[in-house]
């Protein structure tokens, strides 16, 4: 019960410090924005409809979704360099609580904050002209979760490791970006280079993009935006399956490194 405890304050903790850091919440969203009405607009009138009558707009709109929640999850590992620099984790890590609860809260925290922002850039669908049920909403917001807390951990993962925001940064940006481009969230993954097409495949946030854009654009049967991996085709259960391998392996990973770290 007292680790259960622990794994809530933590979460409530990194929930508090996002609600009263509003140029935060403008900062996490205005680049998606960004990219979804500049970069979109500008390119879509270029492009033209993809198949299957999705134009552009509607084929980047999941994957800009995809893109906010993957970097505000990843920015997990910030909040414990920060908490290190400050010597704020080292009292967390002397408390009566397992090191394991406190990964654990930090990536549920990040998890839920980078859902909160993924359903702030949803609430645009009706102004780009995509209709969502409820059950698609739904199934949504279980895929965004899903790709919020693997990319949380893997950011915790990192972090145990590094001992500085400097250094963080850095690595942040060097995998940050191309997990974002190489993911399909801008450009269809169908013709790709052989080199670049296996970098795609070894990306975990393919698998978090594809079954967003399946669910949200009902392509469902003859996907024309399928992922195919050793030459089959992987249906929207499959993806999810690989992104909960991928969750899994992070939140094991992270939780062994957050218990062997020094103070």
């Amino acid at each position: 019960m007292r680790h259960l405890l622990g794994v809530y304050i933590i979460w409530y903790r990194d929930l508090l410090r996002f609600w009263h850091d509003r140029m935060r919440l403008f900062g996490s969203v205005s680049m998606p924005l960004l990219f979804l009405f500049v970069f979109g607009s500008g390119l879509g009138s270029r492009i033209g409809n993809l198949g299957a009558g999705v134009n552009y707009i509607s084929f980047m709109f999941p994957g800009i979704i995809g893109m906010t929640v993957l970097m505000s999850s990843f920015m997990a590992g910030v909040s414990v360099v920060w908490d290190r620099e400050f010597g704020f984790l080292k009292e967390v890590l002397v408390a009566p609580v397992s090191r394991v609860a406190v990964s654990i809260g930090k990536t549920l925290g990040s998890a839920t904050v980078s859902l909160i922002q993924g359903i702030i850039i949803l609430l645009l669908a009706p102004l780009l002209g995509i209709s969502l049920s409820l059950p698609t909403v739904l199934a949504l917001l279980g895929v965004m979760f899903l790709l919020a807390a693997t990319m949380g951990s893997f950011g915790v993962l990192l972090a145990t490791r590094i001992r500085s925001m400097e250094a963080f940064q850095a690595l942040m940006q060097m995998l940050l970006f191309p997990m974002v481009f190489l993911s399909g969230a801008f450009f269809p993954l169908q013709g790709l280079p052989p080199w670049m097409n296996v970098i795609v495949k070894l990306n975990p946030a393919t698998y978090g993009i594809a079954p967003l854009r399946e669910v949200m654009l009902g392509t469902g049967q003859g996907n024309p935006f399928a992922i195919t991996l050793f030459g089959y085709t992987l249906s929207l259960w499959t993806n999810i399956l690989v992104l909960a391998l991928f969750c899994i392996i992070m939140v094991l990973m992270a939780m062994w490194s957050f218990s062997n770290q020094r103070n």
